[in-house]
């Protein structure tokens, strides 16, 4: 039988993961993913066949799966969070369809990082938001402001994803500067680091004072709208019930 499964792990405790993300990697003869990704699930792959490979080697990891579909086999491609959202689902497709391959393909759905660290500090996003990552390798800068600027222009809640880096520690800044065009400089911002994995970190905090804190790329940065309130230690952006 040759199939393709792409998985979202979640955050990568197997508490967050699906039911359908557990039986597709039992199914699979063949585990493919990062090499991170993979320790995330070794304990559950110590009978498949296993690929791991290093950072930027995204269109790779996708050919050696397609190949090893090509085999006749059940293949298993991983992502945390979910691999719709900034993950490994898009590019196998594309690899797919470049290819002109008819294997069966199933994405299957997991916990992304601005969900579980929505739920760590609350209910942040519990109206309109736009998640952005402030990663510039395959997105030009300039497009990401712009997308700040709409997001901000627009009121909506905004999930940062891939806040800083070794070599990006003024994007942060930046896209704060740009968010204090349209909001207050009290709006909450949650900041949460590991979230929903070992060593969680939750920190609450304002738009102004936000760059105090310790931010990285296993960090998501989720910031209010003008609606965003904090009681009790928990963020909460209302939908507008009368209560």
């Amino acid at each position: 039988m040759k199939k393709i499964f792409v998985i979202g792990l979640g955050p990568g405790k197997h508490e967050y993961m699906s039911m359908a993300s557990m039986e597709a990697i039992k199914a699979s003869d063949v585990v493919v993913g990062y090499k991170t990704y993979i320790d995330l699930v070794e304990d559950l792959i110590k009978d498949k066949k296993v690929i791991s490979s290093g950072m930027k080697k995204e269109i790779d990891r996708c050919e050696i799966v397609l190949n090893e579909a090509k085999e006749d086999k059940i293949v298993s491609l991983i992502s945390s969070g979910d691999a719709g959202v900034y993950g490994m689902a898009g590019i196998m497709l594309e690899v797919l369809n470049k290819d002109g391959s008819d294997i069966e393909i199933e994405i299957v759905p997991g916990i992304t990082a601005s969900n579980g660290a929505a739920s760590s500090l609350g209910a942040p996003i519990m109206h309109d938001y736009a998640t952005i990552s402030l990663s510039d390798l395959l997105t030009d800068w300039e497009l990401i402001k712009k997308r700040i600027h709409c997001a901000g222009e627009g009121d909506f809640v905004v999930a940062l994803y891939n806040p800083k880096s070794k070599g990006r520690q003024k994007h942060i800044e930046i896209a704060r500067d740009i968010l204090l065009k349209y909001k207050d400089g009290n709006t909450p911002v949650g900041i949460v680091r590991n979230a929903k994995r070992d060593g969680e970190t939750v920190r609450i905090t304002t738009l102004n004072d936000m760059l105090n804190e310790k931010i990285d790329m296993l960090t998501t940065v989720i910031i209010g709208n003008s609606k965003t309130y904090v009681k009790n230690n928990k963020m909460i952006t209302p939908r507008g019930y009368n209560l």
